[in-house]
């Protein structure tokens, strides 16, 4: 059998290839934008650009040239950390991922582990007692999380305890400690540009309570949505291990029914669930477009979806990019909890 250590270098070998190929999909899809629209991104003026100009300006960028050659110069670009300038944000396309993408990641910092951890609980004690009162309420939970549309759920939040309680306001900072830590006299170091871990490196324990107290909302939204699905899978995929001979074999064997729900059927019943949190996961850091809009965060989901309105072409390769490398780096995640899941996965 092959051992985990030499599993995991065969897919990150693996794993060259794939994003190699992933950044020639990308660049390809790019290449379906016509060549004038393309070149007026390297234009101040639009309007006052005549089709002539737009020609000169294709041929003087190489926007004409084969497309190994153009594919060839942007990837030398990203490999020295040139992504590019978004031209609607007014900044380099790397400045706007390092300065959207942490609030972004506060949010899943908190939504993800809840997700996943409930998401099974439930989905196990729903398949143990099935058709019982524990299995018609997750159910219905299921249901509902999986029907409510996120952005009534999220107004609906915003209004009972921002709008009428006022035990939060929208964004993901209160506005006082948001200008302490822009403030250059402050002495406030941004190390990380995450404040819930910049808040402690900086002595700073309120600004990291109040970055959690503002995460409620969104990550309560994003929990009750998502969880919905984990909670279905992780259902149907117990109820399956239930009824495979190896549980039966495990009962003959005179084995207690808790060793043989959660030693030996919970853990083959993972497998399904493993692979849908890792897709999860990595779609939630990608961006939470609709939560981020509605709370206010001004996330990297929101950045890309203004990208893509405005068809800025080098935002929304560069969040394309980061987008696939966070779905790559998933899947060899998921891969090797696979292998400690499952050995028998390492021989294939």
């Amino acid at each position: 059998m092959t051992s985990l250590p030499a599993y995991i270098a065969r897919r990150l070998i693996l794993l060259i290839f794939v994003i190699l190929g992933v950044t020639i999909l990308i660049f390809a899809i790019t290449m379906l934008v016509p060549i004038e629209i393309r070149a007026m991104l390297y234009v101040r003026n639009v309007q006052h650009t005549s089709p002539d100009q737009l020609r000169s300006i294709a041929k003087r960028y190489g926007l004409d040239r084969p497309f190994y050659e153009q594919y060839f110069t942007w990837l030398s670009q990203v490999l020295q950390g040139n992504l590019g300038f978004a031209k609607f944000s007014q900044q380099s396309v790397a400045d706007a991922i390092l300065e959207r993408w942490p609030y972004t990641f506060e949010i899943v910092l908190f939504a993800a582990p809840l997700i996943i951890f409930i998401g099974i609980f439930l989905g196990v004690q729903s398949a143990i007692h099935k058709d019982g009162m524990i299995d018609h309420a997750c159910r219905i939970l299921s249901i509902i999380g999986w029907s409510l549309p996120s952005f009534w759920l999220g107004l609906l939040l915003l209004s009972v305890f921002s709008g009428y309680l006022r035990w939060v306001s929208p964004g993901p900072l209160d506005i006082n400690l948001q200008q302490f830590r822009n403030d250059p006299k402050s002495g406030f170091v941004r190390y990380t540009k995450i404040d819930l871990i910049d808040g402690l490196l900086n002595g700073r324990p309120d600004i990291t309570l109040n970055v959690i107290q503002h995460a409620i909302l969104p990550v309560t939204v994003i929990v009750i949505i998502n969880i919905a699905l984990l909670i279905r899978v992780m259902r149907s995929s117990m109820l399956e291990a239930l009824n495979k001979p190896y549980t039966t074999a495990a009962r003959a064997k005179g084995l207690d029914e808790k060793t043989v729900i959660y030693k030996h059927a919970r853990r083959n019943a993972l497998i399904p669930v493993v692979t849908l949190s890792g897709m999860l996961v990595a779609g939630l850091l990608g961006g939470l477009v609709i939560t981020e809009t509605v709370f206010g965060f001004g996330g990297l989901g929101q950045w890309a979806a203004n990208a893509a309105i405005q068809l800025d072409v080098p935002a929304v390769l560069g969040y394309a990019m980061l987008s696939a490398f966070l779905f790559v780096i998933a899947n060899l995640i998921v891969d090797i909890l696979y292998a400690y899941i499952d050995p028998r996965i390492r021989l294939v």
